[in-house]
């Protein structure tokens, strides 16, 4: 299959976008924002209607290789962004072949596409296995959980296979504002949020230490790599600019709303679904700020970014179920954030206290590969 079709109008800015969740659907308004023609491909049909910012929606399930040729042809994109799951790391780490070769098929069946003139994968900070407070791009991967090996998988099939330009984008855990009540795992930021603005305790580890990167500003850095025009490196790094544990991340959140921040209760990472992550799932880059343009993507901190989306939370009133819902569906540099597959570990609340994670990934969607029932 092919991506170019030559002499066709309007195919220059067209992009594809494999995975339609909360960062796939970002990177999309963005890209459209910027005058790319943009086609997300995703099993089950975004949560927001694409057409409302101007984007299209195709259903993909993307292990399926006659799937992808098929929408291929008929996007006929230049670029594509490859967003997809399974990306729960408590589920992966209870199905690691599936994750795994979920994983490689959906990149493999991109990768063979020729023409393009750029694939971006968003790959993880899971790589690493977490002893290192930093990890920029030349530091040697060790995979820190199943989730972990999986992406890097994907990485090694992207990088060695690509039959157009190719970079994986390993990004920390990205947040930002998402409505409760959306029947899906939240963002950490946003479960988080909506608890306390509720005025309800949080559970957040004090010794799992992440780089969270804004979801907007990963989106800002997907549209500069996409238009980018000479060469990239093949693995480049977004995180962050602050180093913080969710505790104290979480207790900035407190701060953002005004809630009194005792609400906020650390726990050791073993005591809950955290046991999986790593320590550290930090990164930082040494060679994204060389990329022209960098310079206009200024990257977000945790305090200022909770004081900027503080009242997004406060409006919207919180009120729909503490609990995180699952649905079933058919089957300047250092990010992450979401649902579980059919039937995958979710974790419950212990009391009145609740464990705010919602599953640690970069997109936190898995509409885009058919996954089977447990």
């Amino acid at each position: 299959m092919s991506g170019r079709t030559e002499g066709s109008p309007g195919t220059a800015r067209r992009s594809l976008v494999v995975g339609s969740g909360f960062v796939g659907s970002e990177i999309a308004r963005r890209l459209v924002a910027e005058g790319h023609e943009v086609t997300l491909g995703s099993r089950g049909r975004p949560a927001v209607a694409p057409e409302g910012y101007r984007a299209g929606w195709r259903p993909l399930d993307a292990t399926d290789a006659r799937a992808c040729e098929r929408v291929v042809a008929a996007v006929a994109p230049r670029t594509v962004v490859l967003v997809h799951g399974p990306s729960d790391v408590t589920w992966c780490e209870a199905h690691p072949e599936e994750a795994a070769a979920a994983h490689r098929a959906a990149t493999a069946h991109f990768a063979a596409v020729p023409g393009l003139d750029r694939i971006v994968m968003i790959s993880t900070d899971n790589v690493f296995d977490g002893r290192c407070a930093e990890n920029v791009e030349s530091t040697p991967t060790a995979p820190a959980n199943a989730y972990g090996v999986a992406k890097r998988a994907a990485e090694e099939v992207l990088l060695s296979g690509a039959a157009s330009p190719a970079t994986a984008l390993r990004v920390s855990l990205v947040y930002g504002h998402e409505p409760a009540g959306g029947g899906k795992w939240l963002n950490f930021f946003a479960s988080c949020a909506h608890r306390l603005a509720r005025g309800e305790p949080v559970e957040a580890p004090a010794d799992q230490w992440t780089t969270p990167v804004l979801v907007d500003d990963v989106a800002g850095v997907v549209a500069l790599l996409l238009a980018h025009e000479g060469d990239l490196p093949p693995v480049l790094h977004l995180g962050g600019p602050e180093r913080v544990s969710r505790a104290t991340w979480a207790r900035e959140i407190a701060r953002a709303l005004d809630v009194p921040t005792a609400l906020v209760r650390p726990v050791p990472r073993a005591a809950g679904r955290y046991a999986s992550r790593p320590e550290n799932t930090c990164l930082s880059s040494t060679l994204l700020p060389a990329v022209p343009g960098m310079d206009a993507v200024p990257l977000q901190g945790v305090a200022a970014a909770a004081e900027a989306l503080a009242a997004r939370f406060l409006r919207s009133g919180s009120t729909a179920s503490a609990t995180p819902m699952r649905t079933a569906v058919p089957s300047p540099v250092s990010r992450e954030g979401r649902m579980p597959p059919p039937d995958a570990s979710t974790g419950s609340e212990a009391g009145r206290t609740a464990d705010v994670e919602s599953g640690d990934r970069p997109d936190g969607h898995d509409d885009d590969v058919s996954m089977p029932p447990h």
